[in-house]
């Protein structure tokens, strides 16, 4: 599985596609900048209506734990995707602390 840190994460914004996969009104309420929002439920479905193979997906949550198994799912379907250790909760203490 692979993971990266919101602190390594940040040095790589805007310049990588992160996928926020909490629901609408959690996404609307702050995200990730540059991060676009899936819902879990629809990427995890159809995950070819939103992924390229030759691409590499940062894959967020809440905590890191939906995260975890999307990326996990996703791997074993073939897709390029790295959980996003914490989460957004862990990504807002980050940049609180900056």
């Amino acid at each position: 599985m692979n993971n990266i840190t919101v602190e390594d994460l940040n040095s790589l914004i805007p310049n990588i596609n992160i996928i926020d996969i909490r629901d609408n009104y959690q996404f609307n309420l702050g995200h990730i900048p540059s991060a676009i929002n899936i819902p879990m439920n629809f990427l995890m479905t159809n995950p070819e209506n939103y992924l390229n193979n030759n691409e590499k997906y940062y894959i967020c949550c809440e905590y890191g734990n939906r995260s975890k198994r999307t990326c996990d799912f996703l791997i074993k379907k073939g897709y390029n995707c790295i959980n996003i250790q914490g989460g957004y909760n862990e990504y807002k203490l980050l940049i609180h602390k900056q």
